[in-house]
């Protein structure tokens, strides 16, 4: 164990310090100047990148309340992809909308920093401040585009379900120190062990209050309700970031509190995310079916994608912690690829995001609609895909623990959601070309043609190969005990 002041933390610091240099970078800007704000960023992210890497297998720690260990690293290099691809894909789309860039860049890469920060906390305090930092940044976010009245009614939604979340957590965490008398997960695991029996009712109260807090932030049911009015109302390329970043820290933060504080009580709170996961995956669908716009059936979806994730979880054996961090990867890269097609076949007068605009979209846009049909066929776990990589895997995992119910479930839902991806490659490839509203959309820049190549790349990757990346997430999982 190697320990020492700062080093965990400077992945994070790496992400900080770009994201202050873009916010003052827009501060000296001269009013109409062209500054490649994102080229920060990139920087950043890079950095935080290699020091990933280079903490890879130390185990570094920074004031008892960080932990650089596999499993964190291993969600920060996620969320480094998801920045990556997000810094690839927006500086056309912001130009387009006239967003503000400088906002923009430093908001996300802010919630960067509270993301891989909520992934590698130790301590319950640490997680709850990493969750208002990149909660903060991204409620501004969402309502970016301030004369639209969808932005600014999805982030007020957003706003205030968050406030509610934010009291659970803390309700739980004070229920969590009550019994416990801390708040760091490795003495709370202990305490819980040692006196489970003392005070069952208020373990399970705390467990409750957390639950929901999380629960909201993964979009699991029923602490949905915003996911689908924020996810329409924010820019497309906001909804891919906070589709897959917020998603991926939140889970890296469930696992972590869960398996480790936890897990003495491992089966008083698995029924409880077993009805959870169910009905995530069921409503997810069944809703997703009905939707004609194409960032609310993405929304429900991402829901479902939740339950999916949860049953990882709830299996509570290492093939399911692991193929949690896999589904991670692979439904970021996919998601926010899929959201960045959305967002190029936009105007800036109008969004063009419902099903009728991609009607025959081969026709105007031949590349845009086979990357957009590869990343719905991986979104719905169509093989050789990742996507089908780490649904396999998931359901694997509930097979193995003896929890054939919640594997059918899983399984049933899928092919049932095979029915919207499917509906939007029909409309793409065999209706009628139908008229651009506001326009025609630009071509893709180089850098938003490479973010989606890359993409494409890596779901193949993930779908044909992955038995490195499944290797590197089962041994990332063993560092969390």
């Amino acid at each position: 164990m190697v320990s020492t002041s700062i080093a965990a933390i400077v992945p994070i610091l790496c992400v900080t310090a770009a994201g202050i240099a873009a916010m003052l970078a827009e501060a000296f800007r001269e009013p109409h100047e062209r500054m490649p704000i994102s080229g920060l960023g990139l920087v950043g992210l890079v950095g935080a990148g290699i020091s990933c890497v280079l903490l890879w297998g130390r185990n570094a720690t920074s004031f008892g309340v960080v932990s650089a260990d596999n499993f964190g690293l291993f969600i920060s290099l996620v969320l480094v992809l998801i920045g990556v691809v997000t810094m690839l894909l927006a500086p056309q789309l912001v130009e387009r909308d006239e967003l503000p860039g400088g906002e923009f860049y430093a908001l996300s890469l802010f919630a960067l920093a509270g993301m891989m920060l909520m992934a590698m906390a130790t301590d319950l305090l640490v997680i709850f401040l990493a969750l208002e930092v990149l909660s903060l940044a991204v409620y501004v976010l969402t309502a970016i585009r301030r004369e639209a009245a969808a932005s600014v009614e999805g982030a007020f939604k957003y706003f205030i379900l968050g406030g509610f979340s934010s009291a659970f957590f803390l309700y739980g965490l004070a229920f969590v120190y009550g019994v416990t008398g801390s708040t760091r997960l490795d003495k709370v695991g202990s305490a819980i062990a040692s006196n489970a029996g003392s005070h069952p009712e208020l373990v399970l109260v705390a467990l409750g209050f957390l639950i929901v807090g999380f629960g909201f932030k993964v979009s699991a049911v029923p602490f949905h309700m915003w996911t689908p009015d924020a996810y329409e109302g924010a820019p497309a390329i906001v909804t891919g970031f906070m589709s897959t970043g917020v998603k991926a820290a939140a889970f890296a933060a469930f696992v972590r509190v869960f398996v480790t504080a936890f897990q003495p009580v491992q089966a008083t709170w698995t029924p409880i995310l077993w009805a959870v996961a169910s009905v995530t995956m069921i409503l997810g669908t069944v809703v997703g079916v009905a939707q004609v716009n194409l960032k609310r059936m993405l929304a429900y979806s991402s829901i479902a994608h939740a339950g999916y994730i949860l049953v990882g979880l709830v299996s509570g054996n290492d093939v399911g912690k692991s193929a949690i961090l896999f589904y991670l990867l692979a439904y970021g890269i996919t998601n926010l690829g899929a959201f960045g097609v959305i967002a190029l076949l936009g105007t800036r007068d109008r969004a063009n995001d419902d099903l009728d605009s991609v009607t025959g979209l081969s026709d105007r846009h031949p590349a845009l609609a086979a990357v957009l049909a590869v990343l719905l066929l991986s979104l719905g776990g169509i093989p050789p895909t990742a996507g089908f990589v780490g649904k396999w895997y998931i359901f694997s995992a509930a097979v193995r623990a003896g929890d054939y119910g919640l594997a059918i479930i899983g399984v049933v839902t899928s092919v049932v959601s095979i029915f919207f991806y499917l509906r939007v490659i029909v409309m793409m490839y065999m209706a009628e070309p139908a008229e651009m509203h506001g326009g025609p959309a630009t071509a893709p820049s180089r850098a938003a043609v490479f973010a989606l190549a890359a993409t494409i790349a890596a779901t193949f990757y993930l779908g044909v190969l992955p038995t490195q990346v499944i290797d590197l997430a089962a041994r990332s999982i063993g560092s969390l005990r």
